[in-house]
């Protein structure tokens, strides 16, 4: 068993699963993978059956009934993770957006003090490919205006690419998130940062999906805008 586990949720990620699964194993680095898959029907899980027979003991993989969410996801590979001591638990899209080179750039940056290493798309520049300016605008912006109700001065709050140690979310109760997308990330750094863990942000390059289809709709952005504002109140009123 690695000390680094990459967890990876999907549902319908058949086009891509084979490619970021056969691009971590490649590193340097050995890192196991647990995959978190939402019952496809396009046959994702079954193609991440045939390929734990090449990676014995080091590709996971977890079914659950339906899709329920990125957040929920995580939430149980988290507790996967903790359950089985790996040290640095990662957060990593299906859809290679993420530059899996960039996991051992995560694990040096938590390795040198960092409690939480956010693949960040805005800290040096802005650094997305292959998205409409709009899309860069609203996630760029959605990020400002996280700041100014939270008081984080995080410049890619919604980022999805993150290394935690496990002592970081052994100190969450994970089981009270529900949120499931942006304001699922948000809250998982918020939480970390009023837990006064230290948080870096480490530059990557986010190039968007060239197979398979965006989870992305309004719901999860609705929910990102007023999470937000939830979490402030709960943190003041000390229920967080």
């Amino acid at each position: 068993m690695s000390e680094g586990i990459v967890i990876i949720p999907t549902y319908n990620e058949i086009e891509n699963i084979e490619t970021v699964i056969k691009a971590v194993f490649l590193l340097e680095t050995p890192f196991d993978v647990l995959i978190v898959d939402d019952n496809s029907p396009d046959g994702t899980a079954q193609k991440v059956r045939e390929l734990q027979a090449e990676y014995p003991g080091k590709l996971n993989l977890e079914v659950r009934a339906g899709k329920a969410g990125l957040g929920t996801a995580y939430v149980h590979g988290f507790h996967w993770a903790i359950s089985r001591k790996y040290e640095y638990i990662f957060e990593m899209d299906a859809d290679m957006s993420h530059n899996p080179n960039d996991l051992e750039k995560l694990q040096a940056a938590c390795k040198k003090g960092a409690d939480v290493a956010i693949g960040s798309r805005y800290s040096n520049g802005v650094n997305v490919v292959n998205w409409p300016l709009s899309r860069v605008l609203l996630s760029y912006f959605a990020s400002v205006y996280v700041n100014i109700i939270t008081g984080m001065e995080i410049k890619d709050a919604t980022a999805g690419f993150i290394c935690y140690k496990r002592k970081v979310l052994e100190s969450i109760n994970l089981d009270r998130i529900k949120f499931v997308g942006y304001a699922f990330q948000i809250e998982m750094k918020y939480r970390a940062y009023v837990n006064a863990f230290i948080i870096e942000e480490v530059p990557i390059i986010f190039t968007d999906r060239t197979k398979g289809v965006s989870k992305m709709s309004s719901a999860i952005f609705k929910e990102a805008i007023f999470g937000v504002i939830r979490l402030r109140i709960k943190r003041m009123l000390n229920r967080l």
